[in-house]
């Protein structure tokens, strides 16, 4: 296969896009794609180059900050309902991103996730309760997809009564990377959107124990998050947090029913869980890439120069099967110690979520298995439907039997 004709957003590449990383590794470890929105963009697939791109501040998240004028006349336009989200610490360089950091820290404390565990544990089980007697279930949608949702919009502080239309906006939300239709995101999108300001002007009137009065009230001296910063940081929870837990618990189960040995050493080891979510997290890698980084200057990185202003892709997927860092990289181990995976990135835009990820993980996943003894995939691994898109790697939908 030639280099040139691949397409990374394809969903049929997303279904193994391993072997290609292998080689881009040895032959073109920083090798040029072209994304039809983006452009020439680069790949960056080894792990000690990718650790370079995501800690080096000369690869930047605000384009504004890395192009000339002319690549800025240039660049996709952010339709003005979406202006929010160019507040989002996805898209902030520091100081913007340190500040925000440093409130959101206030709100999305450990211990807020920590306590958590529980009411995680309680959904698992009444999900499980429901589906059990059917003796089959599409893992996502029935399990993979609810558990988070429902997690999130009670760490939120959504009321259980609104929980059906903030369900189907997020799904709306989700679908778009695969299926960006527009005539159905928007107007999703500008209702969501009203909903939130209403939910942040309740709880600056009526302060309540979640989230959102949180985040409204989280302050370093005299700064406090503005009304577009507390949306653009939901948005961030619900897809950059949210998605990538189903992709995990989804992609992660199906590489355990791959790996028959490694899922009954899980569910006759629950105490391995911690290490084998870090593993499932390495191995599955539910988010393939990092978000977008651009040159800020022209880099050399495996002696090849990314000239400035253009797109870099830190292709963690890749790293995390780097075998000068792994050992066996291509083989599951839920038992495996040295285990310094990029998952979940690597400086000042280390995942926030990656705490409640790994709780409703190292939760769902051994719940499922001692709770279903008996899972298993009820079409062949190369009938499923990936997703397309150019961060996230996970499953339209993952049918089992039980």
């Amino acid at each position: 296969m030639e280099l040139t004709t691949i397409d990374i957003t394809n969903a049929t590449f997303k279904a193994n896009p391993f072997p290609f990383y292998a080689r881009l590794r040895t032959e073109a470890p920083v090798y040029p794609v072209t994304l039809k929105r983006f452009g020439r963009t680069w790949l960056v697939t080894r792990y000690n180059d990718v650790l370079e791109v995501l800690k080096d501040e000369r690869f930047v998240k605000d384009p504004k900050n890395a192009m000339t004028p002319e690549q800025l006349k240039k660049a996709p336009r952010m339709p003005a309902m979406f202006k929010p989200f160019s507040k989002s610490l996805l898209s902030l360089d520091d100081p913007d991103h340190a500040r925000l950091r440093v409130l959101v820290h206030k709100a999305f404390t450990p211990r807020r996730i920590e306590q958590m565990r529980d009411q995680v544990q309680v959904v698992a089980d009444e999900l499980l309760e429901g589906i059990a007697p059917r003796g089959q279930m599409d893992l996502i949608a029935d399990y993979a997809l609810p558990l988070p949702l429902t997690m999130i919009a009670r760490i939120l502080g959504i009321p259980s009564s609104d929980n059906n239309k903030f369900h189907r906006w997020t799904k709306t939300f989700l679908s778009a990377a695969s299926n960006p239709n527009p005539l159905v995101i928007v107007p999703a999108m500008m209702s969501f959107m009203r909903y939130l300001r209403k939910q942040i002007k309740e709880r600056q009137a009526h302060p309540q124990d979640d989230l959102i009065t949180a985040l409204v009230q989280a302050r370093e001296g005299n700064d406090m998050f503005n009304e577009d910063e507390v949306v653009s940081m939901i948005f961030l929870l619900l897809s950059a947090g949210h998605e990538t837990t189903v992709n995990l618990i989804g992609s992660g189960m199906l590489a355990l029913m791959e790996h028959p040995d490694q899922m009954q050493k899980l569910r006759n080891a629950p105490e391995l869980s911690k290490s084998a979510i870090e593993e499932l997290v390495r191995f599955v890698c539910p988010a393939e890439t990092a978000t977008e980084r651009y040159a800020r200057e022209d880099v050399t990185i495996a002696g090849t120069t990314i000239p400035r202003g253009e797109m870099v892709l830190a292709v963690v997927g890749s790293a995390n099967r780097d075998p000068n860092y792994f050992d066996n990289p291509d083989t599951i181990d839920i038992a495996r110690t040295n285990n310094r995976h990029l998952a979940f990135g690597q400086g000042i835009h280390y995942c926030l979520g990656a705490p409640l990820a790994r709780l409703e993980g190292q939760i769902a996943i051994p719940t499922l298995l001692q709770r279903l003894p008996n899972l298993h995939l009820a079409r062949k691994p190369e009938d499923l439907r990936w997703r397309g898109g150019m961060i996230l790697r996970g499953l339209e939908a993952l049918p089992v039997t039980f």
